[in-house]
């Protein structure tokens, strides 16, 4: 298992039991917020009539449409198509930089297989097909899932299990997601708040009009902040940041600098339709995708307003 840290383990354990305890309907409409539900030609739901044919001994007495047989006159079955998402990528960045440690003492990797997790969990629930990719500068690798939500943790904890030496290839990731063919797929990237830049708007908005898409942001460690008295290095470099910078005032100008960015990002995103969730720990990331869940209202979900702030940082 990746989640070193005791906050990503508690988490992991809440994700597992929110996966067991949410009712379908739940999942469905959770996931639906984001996706709109849309035709998956799978049988037996309550939505749109696909046939109707006579009952068979080999059928389930609870497909018996009871309407429909008083008007035949005999025992009938209605087959409904499920109105659910055919397909969720969950795209994350495994780039070095990933490596990088957020407040809560977990690394930038450890939230966002979280997030990834929260994602499977309804996915699965709602018996979607799951695909993971993997990108860093060397490779992209793709994993096709077939399992339940242990398998899918397992499966990710196994493959993050690297040696972390390549840089990021956020490019790369974002023109995978644009290939992906299916407009009904929900496609969750993650990566932390340093990747995306300006230049990559064009992309996001091309993919935003084309796909559902949840944006993953870990907002990872200010380095100014004076209360981190051990020696802070760049991840990269190995070089420390001197003592003399760390300062309340310099703190507040990451601060509000990274949150100035983040607040940009998340209105150019609700333009096109997309979302983001921002955190800095697996807590505060597993917080904001509960609230998620738990709207009711898909008019009220898909107002910008009603998004979850993308400034909020665990409460600090």
């Amino acid at each position: 298992m990746i989640a070193r840290s005791q906050n990503a383990i508690s988490v992991r354990r809440k994700i597992e039991a929110l996966g067991t305890s949410v009712s379908l309907p739940t999942a469905r409409r959770a996931l639906g917020l984001l996706e709109g539900d849309h035709p998956s030609n799978r049988r037996f739901g309550s939505d749109d009539v696909m046939d109707i044919r006579e009952y068979t001994p080999s059928d389930e007495a609870r497909l018996i449409d009871w309407k429909t047989s008083a008007r035949f006159g005999r025992p009938m079955v209605v087959q409904r198509e499920r109105m659910v998402s055919s397909h969720t990528w969950l795209l994350m960045d495994v780039g070095l930089p990933m490596t990088a440690d957020c407040a809560q003492g977990e690394q930038a990797f450890e939230v966002a297989a979280n997030a990834m997790c929260m994602f499977a969990s309804l996915s699965l629930r709602r018996s979607d097909d799951v695909s993971l990719v993997f990108a860093d500068a060397q490779r992209i690798t793709r994993m096709p899932f077939h399992g339940g939500l242990a398998q899918f943790e397992s499966a990710i904890d196994k493959a993050l299990e690297r040696q972390w030496q390549a840089q990021r290839n956020i490019e790369a990731l974002l023109e995978y997601a644009c290939r992906i063919k299916d407009r009904h797929a929900l496609i969750v990237i993650a990566t932390d708040e340093h990747a995306l830049k300006d230049k990559h708007v064009s992309t996001l908005r091309k993919l935003a009009q084309s796909h559902p898409v949840v944006c993953i942001n870990v907002a990872t460690l200010n380095p100014l902040d004076p209360q981190y008295h051990g020696a802070i290095a760049d991840g990269t470099s190995g070089r420390r940041v001197p003592a003399f910078l760390k300062s309340k005032d310099a703190k507040l100008d990451v601060t509000t600098h990274r949150e100035y960015a983040a607040a940009s990002w998340q209105r150019e995103l609700s333009r096109y339709g997309a979302f983001m969730l921002r955190a800095d720990s697996s807590e505060s990331m597993f917080a904001q995708f509960v609230r998620m869940v738990s709207r009711t209202s898909m008019a009220g979900a898909l107002r910008p307003s009603s998004v979850p702030s993308p400034v909020s940082l665990g409460g600090k």
